[in-house]
């Protein structure tokens, strides 16, 4: 398949948990800078041209639960894709129904910009494709009720000249891209801290029919001490076919 090399990067608390309190903590603080350098940073260990985050996880970091501007009484769009323009970074979200509440077509992380594509399915209505033209944000119809991966990947390449996309999140979307065949490699910051927290969302988990719970196997590639007392671990994912 015609699809980047994707890796899914991630940074958790000792307990598995990719959001809470402990990310306050001197620790984790440490492991995130240590995360946001391999794969951000003025060296990264990553070389790729995008991430990729499911709904909830761009509204919990850069929509905030903003609605969506649309006017429902706008001219009908075209069908198909739209190419905004082409840029170094891409931030890629999943939003299936349209639901996101963009204020530009770019984001910044940190000190790293993004040109946002928006992988939208065909439940998502005219006015809210309008809406993103109208900023000037990117989006591609991948599926008619669900993601397909499949489309959905072989456009960002196509389109947009991606080889290699970082998958950042939630976990449902992480293992649903694992089950799915669709990750090649999972990378793991671990923070020697931890906040006992059972409402916050793990590493991975399946919800909502997204995924199945099959066991999947991977295969560890190294394992290192950074700073602060994280655990940087890299795997293969098992029985995935890996494209470089």
């Amino acid at each position: 398949m015609n699809r980047p090399y994707i890796f899914c990067h991630m940074m958790t608390s000792l307990d598995g948990k990719i959001m809470g309190s402990y990310m306050g903590t001197p620790e984790g603080r440490a492991a995130g800078d240590v995360f946001y350098n391999l794969s951000f940073g003025k060296e990264p260990y990553y070389k790729h041209q995008g991430w990729l985050s499911g709904r909830v996880t761009t509204d919990d970091n850069f929509t905030f639960y903003e609605k969506p501007d649309v006017d429902e009484n706008v001219p009908t769009v075209p069908e198909g894709d739209f190419v905004a323009k082409k840029a170094d970074m891409y931030y890629v979200s999943v939003d299936p129904s349209g639901k996101l509440g963009w204020k530009s077509d770019t984001l910044t992380y940190i000190d790293t910009t993004a040109h946002v594509i928006e992988i939208l399915t065909q439940k998502a209505g005219n006015a809210y494709k309008a809406f993103l033209r109208k900023l000037g944000i990117s989006y591609i119809i991948a599926g008619t009720d669900s993601l397909d991966y499949e489309t959905a990947m072989s456009k960002l390449k196509t389109l947009f000249g991606i080889e290699t996309l970082m998958l950042g999140g939630g976990g449902v979307l992480n293992w649903s891209f694992i089950q799915a065949g669709m990750c090649d490699e999972v990378s793991v910051v671990i923070a020697p801290t931890a906040d006992g927290s059972s409402d916050t969302p793990a590493l991975f988990a399946t919800r909502g029919g997204l995924a199945a719970d099959k066991p999947i196997g991977f295969e560890l590639q190294s394992a290192q001490v950074k700073e602060g007392g994280s655990v940087w671990l890299r795997y293969l994912v098992k029985n995935t076919a890996v494209l470089k």
